[in-house]
């Protein structure tokens, strides 16, 4: 089927905005697999105070849809749907109809009235008008099952979400605050983990998804949050089962590099001696430990920890103490923690040259 042009992408956040700020649309987000679209439902909420509602389309029968009910008086049917959908006590509500390119076309058929503009509705019942629904689903190249049959293509708007890149994902990791810092430096380190297929460079590309080649598990921010997990876990498993864990989420490359940086950061002082010794810790020498004790700072620092560190990091060389410095400056829970920081602001003064 044909498909808007790659050269025509917003990100995650733009797409976000889109959708909040055109209620009435039926925004269908069409991006490679992981990238985090289904992410943006409790985005959407947050922003809108909504309740939300979570749909997996491809596994949905009619039933849990809407259910006919009788009324004997007037002799006639209704149909009320599921109260999972939130929309029975008529308040607004933003329901993401997750994968719905892959839904079953009867399934399809019975949800197709929420994509109407005027009097939308699911079954019986009308949604409230200022409930928000968007759709999501891959790209047709990815090969994967994804098709809308005219009607409805008709009354959605198509956008490609583009795959973050490296840089962007760090960005949201810090923030999110519970990325393994082991995850965060090897994306630094190997960027190419974020990159797309539809990248003619990326032909060779061991780690990402790409519909030519990929059999098995692959690097994307959806696997490598699940790679995070296992990595936090290890001290309570066994090393081969961590091993077979991070292949089976991120495929066997990506598994391979990844658990260089595990050794890393297990080589490493702890935190608790960085923090307490920041002028004798051991300080790294090789890029990929610089890295991890470089990430596992920014996500860790607070208020009672950060200026212990920013000793601590001073006695890197200058490209890793910029490499803190930027990322603890664009992370939005870090900014004020950093700019309130006499340490930090004292090493801006002195090393403008670096950023």
């Amino acid at each position: 089927m044909s498909e808007v042009s790659f050269g025509k992408t917003v990100t995650l956040s733009q797409a976000a905005k889109l959708i909040v700020t055109n209620p009435s649309i039926r925004f269908l987000l069409r991006g490679e697999p992981g990238i985090g679209k289904s992410s943006l439902l409790e985005s959407i909420a947050s922003q809108t105070g909504y309740a939300h509602s979570y749909i997996d389309v491809p596994n949905m029968d009619l039933g849990d849809i809407a259910m006919p009910v009788i009324d004997h008086e007037t002799r006639t049917t209704k149909y009320y749907p599921n109260a999972r959908f939130g929309v029975h006590e008529g308040k607004p509500v933003v329901i993401m109809l997750d994968e719905y390119t892959k839904g079953a076309e009867p399934v399809k058929n019975m949800l197709h009235p929420m994509l109407e503009k005027a009097n939308p509705r699911l079954g019986d019942i009308s949604l409230n008008k200022d409930c928000i629904v968007f759709l999501t689903g891959n790209l047709g190249s990815d090969g994967v099952g994804d098709n809308l049959k005219a009607h409805s293509r008709n009354r959605v708007v198509e956008v490609i979400v583009s795959k973050p890149t490296a840089s962007e994902w760090i960005e949201w990791a810090i923030n999110k605050g519970t990325i393994a810092p082991e995850v965060i430096a090897w994306v630094n380190q190997y960027p190419n983990a974020m990159a797309s297929y539809t990248d003619p460079a990326q032909g060779d590309n061991p780690y990402i998804f790409n519909p030519k080649k990929t059999t098995g598990a692959f690097f994307s921010p959806r696997s490598g949050e699940t790679a995070s997990d296992i990595v936090k876990s290890r001290a309570q498993n066994d090393s081969d089962a961590v091993i077979a864990a991070l292949t089976g989420a991120v495929g066997e490359s990506a598994s391979r590099d990844l658990q260089a940086y595990i050794e890393y950061a297990d080589q490493m002082p702890t935190w608790e001696n960085t923090i307490k010794n920041p002028t004798t810790a051991e300080v790294p020498t090789s890029p990929g430990a610089c890295a991890v004790v470089v990430f596992g700072g920014v996500t860790r620092v607070d208020k009672d920890t950060f200026s212990p560190f920013m000793k601590y990091i001073e006695r890197f060389n200058a490209e890793w103490q910029a490499v803190f410095a930027i990322n603890v400056a664009r992370t939005p829970s870090k900014q004020s923690l950093a700019f309130g920081n006499k340490s930090f602001a004292q090493w801006l003064a002195n090393n403008q040259d670096l950023l």
